[in-house]
């Protein structure tokens, strides 16, 4: 099943399997929480054109650290933070720094909804 969240004006999408539906908080207007992996958090510079993500998300660089093999990136989506662990590779040909304007990708197979916990980050 397909499920779309409004995340402050921002639709998202996310593949749910069946059991994941009939869980009894999941109801239509219920306030749930979105998770994923900060490695499934692809990032793009100038994306144009159409692609198969359901969801892009326009965020600023508000840290960038850089390892050896891999970096990790972290992004304010409106008022969320948002992390994203990339190659250092592709990091470095992303040309990544403070300040940049991304869009963070997410493939809708890869965004979990959770009943909703009290805080809200």
């Amino acid at each position: 099943m397909l499920v779309d969240v409004d995340v402050d004006g921002q639709n998202f999408s996310a593949l749910l399997i069946e059991s994941a539906g009939s869980q009894p908080w999941f109801n239509k207007g219920s306030s749930v929480d979105l998770v994923f992996k900060e490695t499934e958090v692809s990032l793009a510079k100038g994306l144009k054109g159409m692609i198969s993500t359901r969801n892009r998300l326009a965020c600023t660089v508000v840290d960038f650290e850089r390892g050896n093999l891999l970096s990790k990136i972290t992004l304010k989506f409106r008022k969320y933070i948002i992390q994203s662990a990339i190659t250092t590779r592709s990091a470095d040909s992303l040309q990544i720094k403070t300040g940049d304007q991304i869009e963070a990708l997410i493939k809708s197979n890869e965004v979990a909804l959770m009943q909703k916990t009290t805080s809200e980050t």
